[in-house]
């Protein structure tokens, strides 16, 4: 009886953490250009960052979610992080040097307009 007492204290310990956290993770969205899958494969990971428990774009909408703990991170930093990959962001245009390095396919229309190369999802 004493262990399932202790299992149920830790069990319902773990949740109320759990739960502490998801009341302070905070979720956002925002535009980043980009046009193919290896452009999605360099968003995510730039937007990998400490703190980050989410980083999801969206190659067909430009739309980027991160779930993040603003104790650790914020949205402007996380977009700070994608910039200096090479992606413009809503809040944050790459250095044109950041820009120039990636491939020709991923070198979109730095007016947020159509994409100047052609979208493909081969990578």
């Amino acid at each position: 009886m004493k262990k399932i007492l202790s299992l149920l204290i830790v069990l319902i310990s773990s949740f109320g953490v759990s739960k502490v956290f998801a009341q302070t993770a905070k979720t956002e969205t925002f535009k980043v250009y980009g046009n193919c899958n290896m452009c999605k494969k360099r968003i995510d990971k730039a937007a990998s960052v400490d703190g980050v428990t989410k980083a999801d774009w969206n190659v067909k909408t430009k739309v980027m979610t991160v779930s993040y703990d603003p104790a650790k991170t914020s949205g402007t930093a996380i977009q700070q992080k994608i910039a200096a990959a090479g992606h413009d962001t809503e809040k944050n245009n790459a250095a044109d040097s950041a820009y120039d390095q990636l491939p020709g396919c991923c070198q979109y229309d730095r007016k947020g307009a159509a994409a100047t190369a052609p979208a493909h999802t081969h990578h």
